[in-house]
């Protein structure tokens, strides 16, 4: 099961709530350089929050949905 990236993060914080919104709803998600982008270094070094690729339509609609 490859992973696929949903999104990108300025921080660590934002990317962790997006994380966590998924989590909730059942999807298993990791950060990738969530480390570097906590030094904030912003869209140089951002955290990417990673999902598997079965799970990335279904992901990137529960993250619109609790941005709007």
């Amino acid at each position: 099961m490859p992973l696929a990236m949903v999104r990108e993060y300025s921080t660590r914080i934002d990317a962790d709530v997006a994380r966590l919104a998924l989590e909730a709803e059942g999807i298993p998600a990791v950060l990738f350089d969530a480390g570097v982008s906590s030094l904030g270094l912003g869209p140089i070094a951002s955290a990417r929050l990673m999902v598997d690729e079965s799970d990335v339509d279904r992901a990137k609609k529960i993250l619109d949905g609790a941005t709007a």
